[in-house]
């Protein structure tokens, strides 16, 4: 039965609108969760995003409609440019509505800046004037401000509440109070004005407006990364039509497509080089600096640039499915992922508001009934309260380091799945490494060459490689390889015989040629000579030795040998600076994966482990109180990954791998694994400041505008001066880079 309903899950994506603060996207989530079929719901608040995850029962339409009951509205995620333009136009009338409340707002904030400094002028009593600020405070208060009473109203509709019902009960507090105080009462003071407060709320509005547009346009910020990946695609492709190249959109580009590359263009889609040659710059997407040449049968990634000579290639992945898409779509999803110590500050905003209306309810009682104040200043200090209180801080807290920091890791090729994985990495003291395709290439390579007869290592070299021609042997590519690379062209041989499991016999230019194993030699009756002596020696180092005779005598010896990526040592040394202590992980007999180690300096070695074992081994590691993180690229590392406290995948590896990883690294550099953890540790640290501050503002301001030592609009500066600062601190990540160690 579970495996059926996996079978039809379903995942969403909607844009949230009406959110303003911790509660607000608290509460769509719990409403979301509850929800019968939803088997995982998350809201951002900085994204304004919800991701949602079904068992296939729900339609998107039940979802929606389940938000706007909730107060909130909902729109599936469908077309980006016309999300990015309601946005922008969202953005434009905040901006329109802050400058309304400012130019409205200042009159009544420099007639009370002026009454306060003594000054009693005839421009001071014409600002205080009640029918002069009722004028200026009603087009704030319910023109610009008429967001926070809708926004409030939904909310408590729907049976929650947030920022805006503080602010909406706050300012309409002072607003009411004023109007009775101008046009009611029968009493004055201080100097014969009335005790007006239209200054306090529409100041405050105005504060809380200009707040939430610094706080939107930081917020911007935090998404460069993904806007910095899309600017990376090409705009249009080159696409066969009729005999002829059509200039089409990328969207429009379809697979099977045959598409045009000129010199110097952007390669629009994925896909498979059919003709021509080139150098392709894959910096993008591998972070190597030097082309890499393509010839026909080449995979061509979009978004690369071709150098030199125009190409024809085929469509394979065109759209969301195109390499560029995928990592987009994978950052995208790591910003929207929670990571678990956001759930203290989710526990915390659920009961924030209604915790904050009896803390300014019991305000307003305790200064009236012991009679401190009259019931007008006691009234001020209960709106002070209601102002300073907005939890927008803590709800920022998290998701915007998360952003940022998820952002610079696609920046330096590490992508993470979600905010969850970017936690647990900084809690990393061990690292476990698969060694063949993550600390090795991945594929033989001739590591030594020794000539035993008549001939030079060059000659031997030619011969064995022009032997090894035929051959399908993984260490005879790599004699071949060398060969070419040394000669350029090689002899073609006249006879050949494969020879399984011993090597190949061949002839060439005359000459009868063997190429193989001891035991090859040994069945041909050639007697072992000085390459006897070199292939021990190889052996013992982890490599393997092939043998070459020509004519019936012993003429060479090779050592081949899957070879150490060159990052591998200066990534197990960043890893013991930071604390971390790294093990080799692998199926390889023990010789060869001690040869490796030494050469990395990994002092622990698991070797001739069965890939089913490997996850035995991981959670041995965890048993004994290590965080672990498990680094693999193939098939039978998937169990292994999943096992860990964070899997990391080598992104040239298998979609296995990558999809059982936390973590995929883009580029083989085994460098990016340090600088993931370093990332991970820094981004922590920025959301406990965030969170420290953001709880100490509340718990500081709270009481201080209780005790009636702030007024409401100090009150309303302290709160968006703190959700301002909180985006602010995240953004400074920015400037880190994970790839310096500390």
């Amino acid at each position: 039965m579970e495996s059926a309903q996996a079978m039809h899950a379903a995942s969403f994506e909607f844009d949230i609108t009406g959110m303003s603060c911790a509660n607000c996207s608290a509460h769509v989530e719990r409403v979301l969760r509850k929800m019968a079929g939803v088997t995982s719901a998350v809201v951002n608040l900085t994204t304004e995003r919800a991701f949602v995850e079904t068992d296939g029962s729900v339609p998107p339409e039940a979802i929606v409609a389940a938000v706007e009951k909730a107060g909130y509205g909902a729109k599936a995620r469908e077309d980006e440019a016309e999300t990015k333009a309601e946005a922008d136009a969202e953005a434009k009338k905040l901006h329109r509505d802050v400058i309304i409340a400012v130019c409205l707002s200042a009159p009544m904030l420099i007639g009370m800046a002026l009454s306060l400094l003594g000054v009693h002028n005839g421009l001071v009593m014409f600002l205080h004037n009640e029918w002069v600020q009722l004028l200026l405070a009603t087009p704030v208060q319910f023109f610009v401000g008429a967001r926070f009473y809708k926004n409030a109203y939904k909310a408590l509709r729907g049976g929650g509440s947030n920022m805006d019902v503080l602010v909406a009960l706050g300012t309409t507090a002072a607003y009411a109070l004023s109007v009775y105080n101008g046009f009611f009462a029968s009493h004055a003071a201080h100097d014969g004005m009335k005790e007006l407060y239209f200054e306090s709320s529409s100041v405050v509005i105005a504060l809380v407006l200009l707040g939430k547009s610094l706080e939107a346009r930081a917020k911007g910020r935090t998404s460069d990364a993904i806007k910095k990946l899309l600017d990376l695609r090409a705009a249009t492709a080159h696409v066969m039509r009729g005999g002829t190249a059509v200039d089409l959109p990328v969207e429009d580009v379809l697979i099977g497509d045959l598409v045009v590359v000129r010199p110097g263009e952007k390669i629009p889609v994925d896909g498979v080089l059919v003709e021509g040659h080139s150098s392709v710059d894959e910096s993008m997407l591998t972070g190597e600096s030097l082309p890499v040449d393509k010839a026909a049968g080449d995979t061509l990634t979009g978004a690369t640039i071709n150098q030199f000579g125009a190409l024809l290639m085929r469509a394979t992945r065109v759209g969301e499915n195109s390499t560029l898409a995928q990592i987009v779509a994978m950052v995208e999803q790591a910003q929207g992922r929670k990571a678990p110590i956001q759930r203290l500050a989710d526990r915390v905003s659920m009961f924030f508001v209604p915790t904050v209306l009896g803390i300014a309810v019991l305000t307003w009682l305790a200064w009236v009934f012991t009679g401190h104040a009259a019931m007008s200043d006691a009234l001020i200090h209960a709106v002070a309260v209601l102002v300073i209180a907005c939890p927008c801080a803590l709800g920022l807290a998290t998701p915007t380091a998360i952003m940022v920091g998820s952002g610079i890791g696609a920046q330096n090729g590490i992508l993470f799945k979600g905010g969850d994985g970017l936690e647990r990495i900084a809690k990393v003291d061990a690292v476990v490494l698969d060694k063949t395709g993550t600390i090795t290439e991945g594929k033989p390579a001739l590591t030594d060459c020794a000539a035993t007869g008549t001939l030079t290592a060059d000659e031997a070299l030619r011969l064995a490689a022009a032997a090894e021609t035929r051959s399908e042997h993984p260490l005879g590519a790599a004699i071949v390889r060398a060969g070419v690379e040394r000669w350029g062209e090689l002899p073609e041989p006249t006879a050949f015989q494969a020879r399984a499991g011993r090597g190949v016999e061949a002839e060439i230019e005359g000459k009868r040629v063997l190429i193989g194993t001891r035991r090859l030699m040994a069945e041909e009756g050639i007697a072992a000579g000085e390459g006897a002596t070199h292939a021990e020696r190889w052996e013992d180092e982890g490599k393997t030795a092939i043998l070459l005779a020509i004519d019936g005598v012993e003429a060479g010896v090779f050592g081949v040998a899957d070879t150490m990526k060159a990052s591998a040592p200066e990534a197990i040394e960043a890893l013991q600076a930071l604390g971390v202590a790294a093990t080799m992980l692998t199926g390889d007999n023990a010789k060869s994966a001690a040869a490796i180690a030494i050469q990395a300096g990994i002092d622990s070695v698991r070797a001739e482990v069965l890939p089913e074992h490997k996850g035995e081994e991981i959670a041995r590691l965890i048993a004994e109180g290590h965080c672990v993180a498990m680094v693999g690229d193939g098939i039978n590392d998937a169990p292994a990954l999943a096992t860990a406290d964070v899997g990391i995948a080598i992104g040239s590896g298998t979609d296995i791998a990558i999809e059982a990883a936390d973590i995929t690294l883009m580029r083989g550099d085994l460098r990016t694994i340090p600088a993931a953890i370093r990332l991970g540790r820094k981004t922590m640290r920025k959301i406990r400041q965030n969170l420290f501050w953001a709880f100490v503002y509340n718990c500081i301001g709270i009481p201080f505008a209780a005790l009636g030592w702030l007024s409401p609009v100090v009150a309303g500066a302290a709160m968006a001066f703190s959700s301002v600062s909180v985006v602010t601190n995240s953004l400074s990540l920015r400037r880190y880079n994970p790839m310096k160690r500390d």
